[in-house]
């Protein structure tokens, strides 16, 4: 790199700087250390050149070493942030992973309802047949409990029918005895008369 030798004045004093720095770089530092040392000797107006040099310089490394630490700080501060940052994209890494799982365990849950909708729907069809056949069942047995009255009823009908018909033949009966019994009687009588009318006709021979 190219020696740059710059022309610059400190504290009212002229100074030749060289450096492999840039001139503007170079000029920066130097107004830096007049600007320090006009500040200090502000606050020291009795103090000689060499001490406002000394104090400015003082003033500098104190000024160098904080931004040390500033810098070690920040450097600190950085790398606790880049493991963060590294624990943070793990976390998203996982959060990422759990988030497909739970969207696949979303979509697997969402078919299953799905099919169990279906299976719901299938079964309420399957009830409602079944309901149907019930009412269907339920209509024949009550027509064959009504049916089942008006044989019962029919039933009594002839029973009692059966009972009027069976007093009817008794009596029937009693009155064939009665019929039966008279003509025997009639039989026999007509066969006195026959033999009163044999003997009759014999007399009148």
């Amino acid at each position: 790199m190219e020696n740059n030798k710059v022309s610059v004045k400190i504290y009212g004093h002229e100074y030749t700087i060289a450096g492999n720095k840039t001139r503007d770089h170079i000029i920066k530092v130097a107004d830096f250390v007049d600007r320090k040392m006009h500040e200090i000797a502000k606050a020291l107006p009795t103090g000689s050149t060499a001490d406002l040099a000394v104090l400015s310089a003082v003033n500098i490394a104190d000024d160098y070493y904080t931004s040390i630490d500033t810098v070690n700080e920040l450097k600190s501060q950085n790398e606790q942030l880049e493991k963060d940052s590294r624990h943070y994209v793990q976390l998203w890494e996982e959060a990422k992973k759990s988030f497909l799982q739970y969207k696949e365990d979303a979509q697997v849950t969402i078919e299953q309802k799905e099919a169990l909708q279906k299976l719901f729907n299938e079964k309420i069809i399957e009830i409602d047949q079944l309901n149907l056949k019930h009412k269907e069942i339920e209509d024949k047995y009550n027509a064959l409990l009504n049916k089942n009255e008006d044989l019962a009823d029919r039933m009594k009908e002839e029973e009692e029918t059966k009972r009027s018909t069976s007093s009817v033949l008794k009596e029937l009966e009693a009155k064939y005895k009665d019929i039966e019994s008279s003509f025997f009687d009639l039989q026999m009588e007509n066969i006195q008369l026959k033999g009163e009318l044999d003997r009759y006709k014999k007399n009148e021979e």
